[in-house]
């Protein structure tokens, strides 16, 4: 894996992780609980945020930083919309060439930033950033681990014939004295002979 591709990995799984323990934690904190597709936007918007500010390598601070912008991220777009909750399901019958956020559901009132909505997204912060840091510790360690469990399948793979025995030479005993001796007689045989 090239350090790109780890890079994106990285902050596809900090804004994801964040975006839904955000989500969570803000229904936890006594909001309404937001739609699917919401969650999906967010995470998916917030991955080259979180890829400039993870790094190449990545450290706790900056990891803690991404972090906290993705739950901030997702808090205010959540706010801005009116809190969609998609517990309804929205007559699509028209045709329409806008965008209509009653397709994500009804909207639920917009309760204000309080102590408990505040200390669940702190929580919600702090939990990230520990499943972020120690998961891709342990992803690795496991791939380690399946990787090392495959090499000695291969090397300790039982071989299916016998080693050959030893050369030895053979002797065959003669099968007719006849066989055994010359024969010097040339001509026809003896009962022709007369």
């Amino acid at each position: 894996m090239t350090t790109r591709q780890l890079r994106l990995v990285r902050a596809a799984a900090v804004s994801s992780v964040a975006t839904l323990l955000a989500a969570v934690s803000h229904t936890l904190g006594g909001g309404s609980a937001p739609h699917p597709l919401l969650i999906l936007a967010v995470a998916t918007l917030l991955t080259p945020l979180c890829a400039l500010l993870v790094g190449v390598r990545p450290s706790r601070s900056r990891v803690a930083a991404a972090v906290l912008l993705a739950q901030a991220a997702f808090h205010l777009v959540f706010q801005v919309l009116g809190s969609p909750t998609g517990s309804a399901v929205a007559d699509t019958s028209g045709h329409a060439h806008h965008l209509d956020l009653a397709l994500l559901g009804p909207v639920a009132s917009v309760p204000t930033a309080d102590a408990a909505m505040l200390g669940a997204h702190v929580i919600a912060a702090a939990l990230t950033t520990l499943l972020i840091w120690h998961g891709e510790a342990l992803a690795q360690a496991v791939a380690r681990w399946f990787q090392a469990l495959l090499l000695r399948a291969v090397l300790g793979a039982p071989v299916d014939h016998r080693r050959p025995g030893a050369l030895r030479s053979v002797l065959l005993p003669a099968f007719d004295a006849a066989i055994s001796r010359d024969v010097s007689r040339r001509g026809p045989p003896a009962p022709v002979r007369g």
